[in-house]
């Protein structure tokens, strides 16, 4: 902290600055915008920052060391200096033979984390020869419908050496006893299995409209999976709670990190409600987050998420275990920032987003392929893409201290500004009667629908320049190579689903499927039920029908 009357000295300094060598020059030449703000947060961005714009900033109680407490500077002692983060690589794609080639290309290619998109059905809890799989069987990531597609997945990939993290969601449940189903299979012992299962049930209510289940019965599956993980796999993440997707909605920072973290609150509410201990739980808890183009702004936005989360859980939940108090969060950069014209520029703007992301301490990191506005990744933008995490591994320079941004006058104050509007949020949130009432409500939609159609105003007008689509344009756009799924992969997935139900043991199906009947309608951890079905090769519809029947289906506003 700075002395009272070195304080006045500095605002004294920069007043006179204003008005003599900065106010001059802007008088005599202008400033190339009537405006400077942040990028979405709207936040007015002065020309010069000072110590004056962080008067009570207190270095022991809102930064610390890395690894310690508030954790503004990182979660562990040594960050990037120690261990890299993880770079993982969004793969699926539409048979599981073909993800099993794109897995092991990126293994290749120096990948050290995997990372399963699945395609529309399986994320809705339906088969690949499902009415309403008609059409989107392996489209927009890998089509799922038994055990021995994850078989095929895996196939030469060893689970005690690779952490995969897998996008699913409502279904949840059911992909994550797959992927013990083939740990066991591959003899690996559950302790040593790695990665994180989104599990983000909030999330889909508010921006993205994969659910099932109603609210309630949701919570119950989550709080199901904490409770077995906990004891069986301890390494093995069992949530990302994300705000990538409140972002992608349009959302502004300050937003993203408060309905995230509003629904992280209401996931620890209910684990604890259902008689979890927070500090058996709360170590397993993950994160992921959004990069956009202001490098600042997403560098602080991760900083005072981490320091948030500290304050949350010892001040709300009287967490004690340090690792319940660190927030571990694996980032993408911005799908919804990339542009189908001149989609090299993709190239550039996914650069700045990574950086600021390594720069805010991220434990793993996806960079997007050029191309992804358009359709899945090629093999050869998603090497780009692979490449651009490494050469800022091991030649920028990003990686080499911790927290490089720490002290920064312009820095400090966009993270005190970030904490401050995302727990005005958080408290209004509260008000709603929390995160599960406001989004019933349709409130939490509003607040990031609203924010959405401003910046579309804005880049409609002109006042916000999108290089390439409204300003900088080019008459023509080069051809290139687009990733294309082959129309006859539906049918050959169909006809290896009714392969594997003529060749699987029925009644042992049937039985499991009954078990897991009892257990949803009673009190049970339903885990082990459902590892036993898929085990029998019960299929990802089977199961979330049992559930769907026993739960029923979300209907917003009903």
């Amino acid at each position: 902290m700075y002395d009272p009357e070195e304080l006045d000295a500095i605002r004294d300094a920069k007043e006179s600055w204003e008005s003599g060598t900065y106010g001059e020059t802007v008088d005599r030449f202008g400033e190339r915008k009537e405006s400077f703000t942040t990028d979405t947060g709207g936040q007015e961005v002065d020309p010069l920052y000072t110590p004056a714009d962080i008067p009570d900033h207190d270095y022991r109680e809102d930064l610390g060391n890395p690894g310690e407490e508030p954790y503004t500077r990182g979660v562990y002692s040594t960050m990037h200096r120690g261990r890299l983060w993880t770079m993982r690589q969004y793969a699926g794609m539409g048979t599981a033979a073909e993800t099993n080639e794109r897995f092991n290309y990126l293994i290749d290619q120096g990948s050290s984390g995997l990372s399963m998109a699945f395609d529309l059905p399986t994320q809705m809890g339906y088969d690949s020869d499902a009415a309403m799989a008609e059409g989107e069987v392996g489209r927009s990531g890998v089509a799922i419908d038994t055990l021995d597609d994850f078989e095929t997945v895996f196939d030469g990939i060893p689970l005690d050496e690779v952490s995969t993290s897998m996008t699913i969601n409502a279904p949840a449940a059911v992909l994550l006893a797959m992927y013990i189903a083939m740990g066991d299979k591959q003899g690996v012992p559950r302790e040593q299995l790695r990665g994180t299962i989104q599990n983000d049930i909030m999330k889909e209510y508010i921006a993205r409209n994969l659910y099932i289940y109603p609210p309630e019965p949701s919570m119950r599956l989550i709080t199901d999976i904490f409770e077995f993980c906990a004891g069986e796999i301890p390494s093995f993440n069992t949530i990302s709670i994300s705000g990538y997707h409140i972002r992608e909605a349009g959302s502004t920072a300050a937003q993203e990190v408060a309905f995230t973290l509003g629904d992280g609150i209401e996931y620890v509410q209910a684990a604890i409600d259902a008689g979890l201990d927070v500090d058996e739980f709360a170590p397993q808890l993950s994160f992921f987050f959004n990069a956009h183009n202001n490098i600042f702004e997403e560098a602080a936005k991760f900083r005072a998420a981490r320091r948030m989360w500290a304050t949350i859980m010892e001040e709300r939940f009287d967490a004690q275990n340090p690792k319940s108090k660190q927030l571990k969060f694996h980032t993408q950069t911005g799908g919804s920032t990339l542009t189908a014209q001149q989609i090299e520029n993709n190239v550039v703007r996914v650069s700045y987003q990574a950086l600021a992301a390594v720069l805010g301490g991220t434990q793993s990191l996806h960079t997007n392929g050029k191309d992804e506005a358009l359709a899945l990744p090629t093999e050869q933008s998603v090497r780009t893409a692979l490449r651009t995490q490494q050469i800022l591994a091991h030649e920028s320079g990003a990686a080499d201290t911790i927290d490089p941004l720490a002290g920064s006058y312009y820095v400090e104050n966009l993270t005190d500004g970030i904490e401050e509007d995302a727990f005005e949020i958080l408290e209004e949130v509260d008000r709603r009667g929390g995160m599960l009432e406001a989004v019933k409500s349709q409130w939490v939609q509003r607040q990031i629908q609203d924010v959405a159609f401003e910046r579309q105003r804005e880049i409609e007008d002109g006042e916000r320049v999108i290089v390439g689509v409204n300003k900088f344009e080019v008459d023509e756009e080069p051809e290139m190579d687009l990733e294309e799924v082959d129309p006859e992969q539906e049918q050959n997935q169909r006809e290896r689903l009714e392969a594997v139900k003529a060749d699987r043991d029925s009644d042992a199906v049937d039985d499991a499927l009954a078990s897991l009947r009892e257990a949803a309608q009673g009190s049970e951890n339903v885990i082990p039920h459902i590892i036993d079905a898929v085990k029998s090769y019960g299929t990802v519809q089977e199961v979330s029908d049992v559930l769907r029947e026993e739960y029923g289906e979300y209907k917003p506003g009903r």
